[in-house]
């Protein structure tokens, strides 16, 4: 009787303990599962703290680097390319900036590069638009897509075209002690003619008056090696000047020291070289009228 009774108790107490354990389980899984659900997620969802990958999806950046579009337009010299980038090359109020040697590069990490290539003879910096002058005898069939490649990729890094201070234009500034002939001289090249030179990829800086009524201006850019650079001072700028000043009397280009030897040597180049295509070839600067286009 005692064993049938330690026997009934001891099958109720294994029945108990079974089902306090899957009680127990019933409890506690819901939390397992819960956790791990949750875990194998968290590497998918958040970046890893030392990930130098960027969180912006593909897409986006695909668009920005879409969004620079240059333009490239012609100008009155042959030789000289305008470039448009359609944002800001200097900053407001900059006077423009030309590289003419690859030794004065210094400062800009892009014209040194565009020096770099074979034909490049001279870069421009203007407000809004970049100009760059080949060599006569380089072509732009070959020379553009380098240069529209340059630009374009330094450009879109977004790094500044010149490094370090840039100089704010000063040459038709007003200042203490000008006349106003001077003053009236200023307005007009700065309101009236800059921008037409500028609107074919060049630039003017004033560099005085005279006396005599001689107004003396530096020509920059496409216009400075251009073949009607004459044409351009003597039909557009001083006939302006002349109409609406009538203390002008003319404008003449001024060269800078090592320019003039330059022209000096060319001259000197030109002039041997028509002599050896004979008496009828007239020394002229290179281009479509020069003397490699005579017959």
């Amino acid at each position: 009787m005692a064993s049938s009774t330690r026997s009934v108790a001891a099958s109720f107490l294994r029945s108990q303990i079974s089902r306090t354990a899957s009680a127990a389980i019933v409890r506690h899984t819901p939390k397992r599962t819960f956790s791990s659900i949750i875990a194998p997620s968290r590497p998918t969802l958040l970046p890893k703290p030392n990930s130098l990958r960027p969180i912006i999806p593909f897409p986006t950046i695909l668009s920005q680097r879409r969004s620079l579009f240059i333009q490239t337009e012609p100008t009155p010299n042959p030789d000289a390319l305008k470039f448009i980038p359609g944002l800001p090359v200097l900053p407001p109020k900059s006077a423009s900036i030309e590289y003419t040697d690859g030794r004065q590069t210094n400062n800009s990490p892009l014209a040194r590069s565009l020096f770099q290539l074979d034909g490049v003879q001279s870069v421009l910096y203007g407000p809004d638009f970049i100009t760059v002058t080949k060599t006569p005898d380089s072509h732009w069939q070959w020379l553009k897509p380098e240069v529209f490649a340059l630009v374009t990729e330094y450009l879109n890094n977004g790094s500044p075209v010149v490094t370090g201070d840039v100089a704010e234009s000063e040459d038709t500034a007003p200042k203490e002690g000008d006349s106003e002939v001077v003053s009236m001289i200023k307005e007009l090249l700065d309101t009236r003619i800059r921008p037409a030179i500028q609107e074919d990829g060049g630039d003017i800086e004033y560099r005085g008056f005279t006396p005599e009524g001689q107004v003396l201006l530096k020509l920059r850019g496409a216009c400075r090696t251009c073949d009607s650079s004459t044409v351009t001072l003597k039909n557009g700028i001083e006939s302006m000047l002349m109409h609406y000043i009538e203390e002008v009397k003319g404008v003449t280009q001024v060269l800078d020291q090592e320019e003039e030897v330059a022209q000096r040597e060319f001259e000197k180049f030109e002039a041997n070289l028509a002599k050896l295509k004979g008496g009828d070839a007239v020394p002229k600067s290179s281009g479509p009228h020069g003397i490699d286009a005579a017959p």
